[in-house]
């Protein structure tokens, strides 16, 4: 369980499992912060919702996580970056907490992409339908071709444990074909339950298709914004803490995030958003 909460810590927030994707590259690549993971698996999926209520959901765990000391929250779910991002920092953040930040994970991995003239996106039906990495790649590329396609049903299989079976790997493949058949250069995961299947989704593309992970852009991208932003939150001399907190039903996160990190997941506590 919980031993205690830390203070100006980074936050990784995602409606269940996806979030840790980013949150073991940070581990990696910046291991002197503490972390506080927050995982609303009560809620999970995100993407089948309404604006309103995933921007009311994403909201809500903001609060949670501000009130647990952090000063830096990492939307680690492209659902909530695209659907609640832009009102947070505009109008949440200004009103309620103007000193803290809320990032999101669609610009760095727009940013990658638009290196290439044809893309491919996949993400849950709210990522899709927002048309975000659409807008942010035009905006880097106007040249670019970007086809998108929903994969609606691969959350709650990842959730289930069954990333790597028969039928998430059948599954990937109806999915996967039009973006095949049309040839893309570079395919962006538009969420980071996805990255529970970069290996199978790799090997489907096929080697004249770049399939990023998106966990490592985004902790990049956060390395060179903290190198900026440097007081922003406290690093330490050693690896700092992480904490994980959950919104319902522990033990799938617990068995599957620790296979996933490589490490136990043992300061962890239930809580009511």
């Amino acid at each position: 369980m919980l031993k205690n909460k830390t203070k100006s810590s980074i936050g990784v927030f995602d409606s269940g499992l996806g979030g840790l994707t980013v949150l073991k590259h940070l581990l990696e690549k910046l291991p002197p912060y503490d972390y506080l993971y927050l995982g609303d698996t009560a809620r999970v999926p995100y993407g089948g919702h309404s604006q309103e209520v995933i921007y009311r959901y994403t909201k809500e765990a903001m609060d949670f996580l501000f009130s647990q000391g952090c000063r830096l929250v990492i939307l680690a779910c492209n659902t909530a970056s695209s659907q609640a991002l832009r009102r947070l920092q505009q109008e949440y953040l200004p009103e309620k907490y103007p000193d803290r930040r809320i990032l999101g994970v669609i610009i760095p991995l727009a940013e990658y992409a638009s290196k290439s003239n044809n893309i491919g996106v996949i993400g849950t039906r709210a990522t899709i339908a927002s048309k975000a990495y659409e807008h942010e790649i035009k905006k880097l590329n106007p040249q670019a071709s970007v086809v998108s396609h929903s994969a609606p049903l691969l959350v709650p299989l990842i959730e289930e444990g069954l990333a790597g079976s028969d039928v998430t790997n059948k599954l990937l493949k109806k999915y996967l074909r039009p973006l095949k058949i049309k040839k893309i250069k570079t395919l962006i995961l538009g969420c980071t339950h996805y990255s529970f299947l970069l290996k199978d989704i790799r090997r489907i593309m096929g080697n004249n298709c770049r399939v990023p992970d998106p966990g490592e852009i985004v902790a990049d991208s956060l390395k060179n914004y903290l190198v900026k932003h440097n007081n922003l939150v406290s690093a330490h001399k050693k690896p700092g803490s992480r904490h994980f907190y959950l919104s319902d039903k522990p033990e799938n996160f617990i068995k599957l995030g620790e296979r996933f990190l490589g490490q136990k997941i043992d300061n962890w506590k239930i809580i009511s958003l």
